[in-house]
């Protein structure tokens, strides 16, 4: 079997959460090459203790990414930062040729995203892709296919969200994403944004334009040392845009919310489409239930179809078993392999984030904070 040897920057939990991947790849069926990691760095020697424990291939510890990215051994790298750095160590990484798999939102802000997207063309051989887990669930890989069979008709509407109830206690201790600095100025569209945001622009939606209402609800917080300190991100962002179909014809309205302050929401995800001939959503609250409205006669009644354990890349589990975010990473890593390996993805909706869809999405919130800066509706550039 053939190994892609990787490399993790950033010993947090998404990057806990992929080396948990690795050690569950047994789980996939139909798989001929599996990740190995090798190499870590983190800022703190004390984050590697857990790493060491429990993945003895690791061969190399280091404080300075730029000692792994010199080591011969690590063929790609997992860099899961915060946002202020995903320039210069992303750009550091492809320099090097070794290949990508980044976090949102792929740079701090569009400038950071320019670069690194320059930095890609300069170096064509390096596969790079960015985190993008949840529409891997069974739930919306139907609604991908319904997308892909052109399904729906002429789209009427179409609400895109990610909700979160995560600082919804205004005694929460102050973190990086609420730090400007640190986070950029997106707030909770970088941070949220490029998940609710990829099904649509996979399937070939372009955001023409967009009015934007951002949120600071909690403006400051403890700071851990006795203190506060201020929240300068946007907690809330709801868009409205004005958006063409893949076929280039007739608009709709495309509303996305990313709010990180949602009472009675702890990580729902969802996407809800309507159109002139059927009508479907769906919501990680309830992943085993999809929603579709078929059209035919006089009356128009929703219909439920429970998702089973329905997924791209077969696994040991069997279809009746529920499907949940360990899932969802295991599938977006063994796409990520797939393609790299594969040079295409398994099928149109089976894909991460490519650099390109992340570029469409800094686009989008540039806008939006425009829109939000003078009140009124604000162009999104093509490029």
């Amino acid at each position: 079997m053939k190994t892609v040897r990787f490399g993790i920057i950033g010993c947090g939990m998404m990057g806990r959460e992929f080396a948990s991947v690795t050690a569950r790849w047994c789980h996939l069926l139909e798989t001929e090459v599996r990740p190995e990691i090798v190499a870590i760095c983190g800022r703190r020697a004390t984050s590697f203790d857990w790493f060491e424990r429990n993945f003895p291939s690791i061969r190399q510890t280091t404080l300075d990414y730029r000692e792994m990215l010199t080591n011969p051994e690590v063929d790609a790298v997992y860099v899961a930062v915060p946002h202020h750095l995903h320039r210069e160590i992303y750009c550091a990484v492809i320099q090097s040729g070794k290949h990508l798999m980044g976090e949102k939102p792929f740079g701090m802000d569009l400038e950071a995203n320019q670069a690194i997207s320059d930095c890609l063309r300069q170096h064509p051989r390096v596969f790079a892709r960015c985190s993008s887990q949840l529409h891997f669930f069974p739930g919306a890989q139907r609604m991908a296919t319904l997308l892909e069979k052109n399904a729906f008709g002429r789209i009427i509407t179409a609400r895109t969200g990610f909700l979160h109830s995560s600082d919804l206690d205004p005694e929460k201790p102050i973190n990086w994403k609420r730090i400007v600095a640190h986070n950029g100025e997106y707030g909770c569209m970088g941070d949220l944004g490029l998940h609710i945001c990829l099904l649509p622009f996979r399937a070939g939606w372009v955001p023409l334009n967009v009015r934007a209402i951002l949120s600071n609800i909690v403006k400051e917080r403890p700071d851990g040392k006795g203190g506060r300190a201020p929240c300068n991100t946007w907690d809330n962002a709801t868009l409205l845009c004005e958006t063409q179909a893949a076929d280039g014809g007739d608009t709709f309205p495309w509303t996305l919310e990313t709010h990180r302050i949602s009472p009675g929401e702890r990580n729902t995800w969802y996407i809800e489409i309507l159109g002139t001939k059927t009508s479907a959503r769906f919501s990680i609250r309830e992943p085993k239930k999809f929603e579709i409205l078929e059209y035919g006669g006089k009356d128009q009644v929703w219909g439920c179809i429970q998702n089973g354990y329905e997924t791209p890349f077969p696994t040991i589990t069997g279809l009746n078993f529920d499907f949940g975010f360990p899932d969802a990473f295991l599938q977006m890593w063994t796409a990520f392999i797939h393609e790299l390996l594969q040079a295409k993805p398994l099928r149109k909706f089976t894909g991460c984030a490519t650099p390109e869809e992340a570029a469409m999405s800094h686009r989008l919130f540039t806008a939006a904070l425009k829109s939000q800066q003078c009140g009124k509706v604000e162009a999104i550039p093509a490029q």
